[in-house]
């Protein structure tokens, strides 16, 4: 059976069942035995010798899954036809579909969106170009864009394979935002092909939002075009994360009653994320922060392969701390993971500052399971949907594309970002702000509008917003 399965779901077993070899009491021993519990059983064909029915079977894990499926393929006088599960289900034929606004109904209807009305609208674009905005779908639409070199934990599984994730990311921001978003997953690797293809097909976009684009690579991409591009560019894995982190450390600092500036904050896992969060943190006001990766804590003055790491080096640690993730975190009041599962150890947490607050990111299994860290920590948070607190970027994405469109933003710039940060914290009110909730939930409709309210404002400000309340075709 292909696919992983994430937390508990259901498979569908296929099943032609020989009437003399075996009956449907060996079937449900056999899937009892395996660790799944049948939830409902659908006959669907019907002989003299045979039966085919559909077993529908909760399982915990992918493994159990594939239990069940070999217990019952070894079963005397049985056969599975088919194994599928929910989540592949939802899949078939992919998520989205492109439907037209209006209806054709009749010739004259056919003249004015195609031949021969269509040609008027194409000169208008042509005599002034800046009309794209207004009379195409460029006004709404965002082209979601990996090449499949960092997806999820997955990794370099390739454009194909990141489909599914660009098209669930296309969902987000029509179901969040109202925003036509669209998969574009490229069959290439080099960094100049893609700059290349993205810069050709812009016309058609307001907004380019990177996905899944392996680092370092990822940090060129997004600078070349958000220089060389008239249209916001926005890398979400770097700048989405950052934006929801900070939202949720304001509250989480709000919470124990310390300043954020004042803060020490251990970050481990220095890639794009990493480096997006700790950009993030330094224009919030924080100086103290320490990067850590496998080899240590980045520190000025050392060599680094990745030239990133250099950047990094520069702008943070002022006090050169050195040594292991154990080394550094002693005092520290808050530790960022945004690397991998177990980095992060009782002991660690216990060296931290009176009222530690933990964001253990990695996905699916973060840095130290909040199970053990909750006797010693004030505030946990993890990127799961399972546990209190999550940091997910979908907080932050629709809205900021809904308000860089709106007011046809040429760049996001970093006082959007903080405004967005600060827009979300602010969802949530004193009067529930507490330890198992700093952060809203994915599914708070308030959450898009003041994103997009607040980004804006902010855009307005910075002196990259390009439309005017009742001016529509002003640049």
């Amino acid at each position: 059976m292909a696919g992983a399965i994430g937390g508990g779901t259901s498979i569908i077993v296929r099943l032609e069942m020989n009437k003399e070899l075996v009956t449907f009491g060996h079937i449900a021993t056999a899937v009892g035995e395996a660790g799944g519990d049948i939830v409902a059983v659908d006959v669907t064909r019907a002989g003299k010798t045979a039966t085919t029915r559909d077993i529908t079977v909760n399982v915990s894990d992918t493994q159990t899954a594939d239990d069940v499926v070999s217990t019952l393929s070894n079963l005397n006088g049985v056969r599975v036809i088919n194994v599928s599960d929910q989540t592949f289900l939802m899949h078939l034929g992919g998520k989205i579909e492109v439907s037209p606004k209006m209806p054709i109904k009749n010739r004259d209807d056919l003249s004015r969106v195609y031949t021969p009305g269509v040609a008027r609208v194409c000169m208008a674009i042509h005599e002034d170009p800046l009309k794209a905005h207004s009379l195409t779908i460029k006004r709404n639409t965002v082209a979601v864009v990996s090449d499949g070199t960092a997806v999820l934990g997955l990794g370099n599984i390739g454009p194909k394979a990141a489909m599914p994730v660009m098209e669930g990311k296309a969902m987000l921001f029509k179901q969040m935002a109202g925003v036509d978003a669209f998969p574009i997953c490229l069959d290439t690797q080099d960094t100049e092909e893609i700059i290349r293809t993205v810069k050709a097909i812009a016309p058609v976009f307001g907004g380019i939002n990177l996905e899944d684009i392996s680092s370092p690579r990822c940090f060129e991409i997004e600078e070349r075009l958000i220089q060389e591009l008239d249209i916001p560019v926005f890398h979400d894995d770097q700048h989405g994360t950052a934006v929801v982190l900070l939202a949720g450390l304001l509250n989480a600092v709000k919470l124990v009653g310390k300043q954020l500036e004042a803060c020490k904050v251990v970050l481990t896992g220095v890639g794009a994320a990493g480096i997006a969060c700790t950009k993030m943190l330094l224009a919030a006001g924080v100086t103290r922060i320490i990067g850590v990766d496998r080899h240590g804590a980045i520190v000025k003055g050392e060599t680094y392969a990745n030239p990133a790491w250099g950047w990094y080096a520069e702008h943070t640690n002022p006090q050169e701390q050195r040594g292991s993730l154990s080394e550094v975190i002693t005092d520290a009041d808050i530790f960022i993971g945004l690397s991998g599962p177990g980095v992060l150890k009782v002991e660690d947490v216990q060296r931290m500052a009176a009222d530690p607050i933990v964001f253990a990111m990695a996905n699916p299994t973060p840095e130290i399971a909040p199970e053990d860290a909750e006797p010693y920590v004030r505030v946990m948070a993890t990127g799961r949907s399972d546990y209190p607190n999550q940091i997910n970027n979908v907080l932050c994405f629709p809205g900021m594309f809904r308000g860089v469109l709106d007011c046809r933003a040429s760049r996001i710039t970093q006082e959007m970002k903080l405004a967005a940060a600060k827009a979300i914290a602010s969802v949530v009110s004193d009067e529930e702000l507490n330890e198992m909730y700093i952060i809203p939930s994915v599914f708070n409709q308030s959450v898009v509008e003041k994103v997009r309210e607040a980004v804006m404002e902010a855009a307005y400000a910075s002196g990259v917003a390009r439309r005017h309340s009742g001016r529509e075709g002003q640049e």
